[in-house]
């Protein structure tokens, strides 16, 4: 396979905007308390160059998707926002049908900055909701109300956003399966296309961490999450990924990207990246410098850039392509690592007679019901299995 070049796999672009009005105790995401004034201008230069630097890796593939995430990006204005899609748009360009992501949370949410994002070319906005209960938002430390959610979620309808993710957590601190429920059928009756729903896990370097809060015992967890799922199953969203679930057509096309192994630049202060070198067969992960004023002062903010080395590959690509509830093509695999589908034979029958995953000869490589449930098992027992890390953008 190695006399052809590699084919390329679909192209996404990942923004990071690192900024928050205050860091939430459970978050391990690169985020920092924003100053009064916000370095915007210098932020968007820093970002142009670093999108300008990785030009060499779109290889003729327009962008299929942008996801501007945090932080907080609706601290920045639409002018900033659409000067990145301006700068993506000409020196890369959009697919027909892009979908083109922006992080906002109910605290920051102004309409008139909605309708300028809508303006700018943001065609979907991704809402941090977290709870509409007011106990579960204080023990968050999240600094809107269960009613200022509702109102963004109201005001972006306004703004013209017909596509519409609300994050929602559960598993909250003193959380019962009763308020867990009244928050997710909050959220469902908003009617949003899209909900992402996960639970709250409790994260290396966070205060939650430092100081652990009393959360729900296993047996709650377990209650919450079959009566959550059906709820959602029950008013029309279809889980298509571990904690992700869509109304028909409302699927994250981004985070799918993702999950199927395609290609992503990643620019911005500790932005990741997956990026396919077609001629010499290498899948290579990239990382940019992680605080911010370092990533600004730097001319080239590049902290890491590697090649997967080909033994970690099927693993790099299962812990991706088997979150799907669906799964993934089985020539997806070869496409996308240059590997011949043999490679995983063995160790897939292992687990296929445990009933963890389906017999490729199905076509499609996915986990059972089983399976999903118990990925991180499933990972585990791969060889090599948990010596990696997911990488999310």
């Amino acid at each position: 396979m190695k006399d052809s070049p590699l084919p390329l796999p679909p192209l996404s672009l990942y923004v990071h905007i690192p900024w928050c009005v205050r860091k939430c105790p459970y978050c391990d995401f690169n985020s920092h308390t924003a100053a009064q004034a916000l370095p915007e201008a210098a932020y968007v230069a820093a970002l142009r160059a670093d999108l300008e630097r990785e030009l060499r890796w779109a290889q003729g593939r327009p962008l299929q998707s942008l996801f501007f995430g945090g932080g907080t990006p609706s601290l920045f204005s639409a002018r900033a926002i659409g000067e990145v899609l301006d700068a993506a748009a000409r020196d890369i360009g959009f697919a027909e049908n892009v979908e083109i992501t922006l992080e906002a949370n109910p605290g920051t949410a102004e309409m008139a900055r909605f309708r300028d994002y809508r303006a700018a070319g943001v065609n979907r906005l991704s809402i941090g909701v977290q709870s509409f209960a007011e106990r579960s938002l204080a023990a968050l430390g999240r600094i809107h109300s269960g009613a200022e959610a509702i109102k963004a979620v109201e005001m972006a309808r306004k703004a013209g956003f017909e596509r519409l993710n609300l994050d929602l957590m559960h598993g909250l601190p003193g959380q019962t399966e009763a308020e867990a429920v009244a928050d997710l059928e909050q959220a469902i009756t908003l009617d949003p296309g899209h909900i992402s729903w996960y639970q709250l896990t409790i994260e290396p370097n966070t205060e939650f961490y430092r100081r652990r809060p009393v959360l729900p015992a296993e047996p709650v967890i377990d209650a919450i999450g079959e009566a959550g799922a059906a709820l959602l199953s029950a008013k029309g969203y279809a889980q298509y990924e571990v904690s992700a679930y869509a109304r028909p057509g409302r699927a994250s096309r981004h985070n799918r990207n993702y999950w199927e192994f395609g290609d992503y630049i990643g620019i911005g202060a500790g932005a990741h990246g997956k990026l396919t070198d077609s001629g010499s067969h290498r899948i290579l992960r990239t990382r940019k410098i992680r605080q911010p004023r370092g990533y600004l002062a730097s001319a080239d903010p590049c902290a890491a850039s590697s090649a997967i080395a080909a033994a970690e590959l099927p693993l790099e690509f299962l812990m991706n392509a088997l979150r799907l509830n669906a799964g993934v093509p089985v020539p997806y695999f070869s496409q996308r690592t240059g590997l011949a589908c043999e490679v995983l034979e063995r160790p897939w029958a292992v687990l296929a007679d445990r009933g963890l995953l389906e017999p490729l000869a199905g076509g499609r490589m996915k986990a059972t019901p089983l399976g999903h449930r118990f990925l991180d098992t499933v990972l585990a027992c791969w060889p090599d299995g948990g010596r990696l890390t997911v990488e999310q953008g």
